[in-house]
């Protein structure tokens, strides 16, 4: 049999885990690039009969999994993968299992992309590096208000964080409660409020089909002139286009991002442009420490699959 793994961007996947207890089942083939759009995926993966996908780099619709007849496992780190269409993976005999990841990585890259806006670490390193000094006018973080979109368990660590750095944290999202954010420490205000009022926010949630482009054009415009916003969510939440044009017009002072749209965003995006936004690759859960687990965990899946008994099964 014949085991894929998917875009192992770091090439770090064979190194980070002992793949060995499966070589004498399987032959193992890694890709350390995105294989691009359905036609190709397709191809690439026709003879394979095990696929290991990080997160949810490669979507696996119904449509593509129709054209890999070999395919009898799926094995997605998280145990959340929303690329992938379980109904469809288990109408073709395809079992989808996960692996746990840490629950705190997201959350330190949220603060990572918010002390580089807030201090201009960015434009000062550039700065530094060609022989500058002082390039930029940073600002502080004490007394003024994160509002947060979403107060789950990253959403809460992100608060945390904020209330030691002495800021005021208010949050929203369509079912918090302020019982919810009493707990926290924060205070609940309503979603047009934390957009008018914030310094800085942050989105925490779940896309789904009710947050798909929560922050549209009119979200946009009701923040402040000098606020920022910070996105280590999933791209969707926002929408896109009306993103450039706020940050090209200068109507919030920037943004930090960490997903978008369409992964890996494209070279000539006009995100990539923008000199007021902070950007990372999706690279909020690319720990070592993320990697070992999720990989580690995977490999115990694939033992026990063959076996006969799935582990950690989602569909």
């Amino acid at each position: 049999m014949k085991l894929a793994i998917l875009d192992d961007y770091q090439r770090v996947a064979l190194s980070i885990t002992n793949w060995s207890v499966l070589e004498d089942r399987l032959t193992i083939t890694a890709f350390d690039q995105h294989l691009g759009d359905l036609d190709a995926v397709a191809e690439a993966l026709l003879d394979f009969d095990v696929i290991v996908v990080m997160r949810e780099r490669t979507p696996f619709p119904g449509a593509l999994l129709e054209r890999l007849p070999k395919l009898k496992l799926l094995v997605t780190t998280g145990m959340r993968n929303l690329a992938i269409d379980m109904g469809a993976a288990r109408e073709q005999g395809i079992d989808v299992c996960g692996t746990q990841m840490l629950g705190y990585p997201a959350a330190e890259h949220t603060w990572a992309l918010i002390l580089a806006l807030a201090k201009q670490i960015p434009l000062e390193n550039e700065s530094m590096h060609q022989g500058g000094w002082q390039a930029g006018f940073s600002s502080g973080l004490r007394n003024n208000i994160l509002g947060i979109l979403g107060l789950g368990k990253l959403g809460a660590q992100v608060a945390q964080v904020a209330l030691a750095f002495g800021m005021r944290v208010q949050a929203w999202s369509e079912n918090l409660t302020p019982e919810r954010c009493e707990a926290c420490g924060v205070t609940w205000v309503e979603r047009n409020t934390l957009l008018s009022t914030s310094d800085i926010i942050s989105i925490h949630l779940v896309l789904s089909e009710r947050t798909r482009g929560l922050i549209g054009p009119k979200e946009l415009a009701l923040m402040k002139p000098s606020a920022y916003l910070v996105n280590t969510s999933r791209g969707p939440i926002v929408a896109e286009d009306a993103l450039v044009e706020a940050l090209q017009r200068g109507t919030i002072a920037g943004a930090g991002l960490d997903v978008y749209a369409v992964e890996p965003l494209p070279t000539s995006h006009p995100l990539r442009a923008a000199r007021n936004a902070v950007l990372t690759g999706h690279t909020g859960y690319v720990m070592q420490e993320n990697y070992a687990q999720g990989y580690g965990q995977a490999v115990e899946n694939i033992l026990a699959w063959l076996s006969g008994a799935p582990k950690r099964l989602l569909n």
